[in-house]
């Protein structure tokens, strides 16, 4: 039986003030590529943050705005907490002009998480489209950390061009992991560049796993997500097996504004991270 994706265990939103930010200091702002930065945060009080590969927090840049950001990693024993975000619009403008020492509000963490301690025993397969691997990158962490629980993890990640592909020496650790395999394909080279050129749902085909004992978490732009999944029935991998991250129009985080509404759905309270066969009928219609 497939797991379902669950909400967080370790925080009682209702009772904390969900909606008031906590202040936390940045410690530094590093660009990934032209448009990408990755903020790392800190609090004064310190310790860790408890979270969920998978969630967002709330972030806002004071006098601009918030925006809802997926968590892209963290420092378990410093608790610094990473945020890699594309730079698209008032609040992420403002976020990207932070340094070191300013102050961010952050809420959260918020959401569903990828079922990663649900699926011992399988074989993993991670589908990032451009950005779309930062939200996945805790959960392909937590997989490489806990490598003896699962079968062969594939990774398959694309991107516009080589400079657009985030986090490439951590990719480039990946690769050399013992039964992982790492593929990155962009859809416009460079002379230099080596590897695949296409879309990443072209490399599913010949990935090695198992469809029968698998799950796919798949996170980029919709379009993207949709051909995945059809790649992967085509495979014989079953709906229920699939997992996607819906990460538009969130507003709030708790269900109040209805700017997320997908259907009988709010994506900020019942996902991002939603099954596949649960979230079908509605991920297929078009101009939700």
């Amino acid at each position: 039986m497939m797991p379902e994706v669950h909400q967080n265990p370790l925080t009682n939103r209702e009772s904390e003030a969900p909606m008031l930010p906590e202040a936390w200091r940045v410690v530094a702002n590093d660009w990934e590529n032209h448009d990408t930065f990755t903020l790392q945060l800190e609090r004064d009080s310190g310790g860790p943050f408890a979270f969920l590969p998978g969630q967002f927090n709330m972030l806002y840049g004071f006098g601009r705005g918030e925006s809802a950001i997926s968590i892209s990693g963290a420092d378990e024993e410093s608790g610094t907490l990473y945020h890699t975000i594309r730079r698209v619009g008032t609040v992420t403008r403002a976020l990207s002009e932070l340094n070191p020492g300013d102050t961010v509000g952050l809420r959260g963490p918020f959401g569903s998480a990828w079922p990663v301690e649900r699926l011992f025993g399988r074989d993993l397969v991670f589908i990032a489209g451009g950005i779309g691997l930062a939200p996945l990158r805790p959960a392909i962490r937590y997989a490489l950390a806990h490598r003896e629980r699962y079968g062969n993890i594939v990774i398959l990640i694309g991107a516009r061009s080589p400079e657009d592909v985030v986090f490439p020496a951590e990719i480039d650790q990946w690769s050399g992991t013992e039964g992982v395999e790492t593929r990155v394909s962009v859809d416009r080279a460079t002379p230099d560049w080596k590897r695949n050129v296409g879309v990443v749902t072209n490399l599913i085909a010949k990935a090695d796993f198992d469809p029968s004992n698998s799950a796919a978490m798949i996170c980029g732009p919709e379009i993207m997500m949709r051909y995945a999944i059809l790649e992967l029935n085509k495979r014989g991998m079953d709906d229920a097996g699939i997992f996607l991250t819906m990460e538009r129009n969130m507003k709030c985080a708790v269900g109040f504004c209805g700017h997320c509404q997908l259907g009988p759905e709010f994506i900020c309270r019942d996902g991002p991270v939603f099954r596949y066969d649960h979230f079908k009928h509605w991920f297929s219609q078009r101009e939700l």
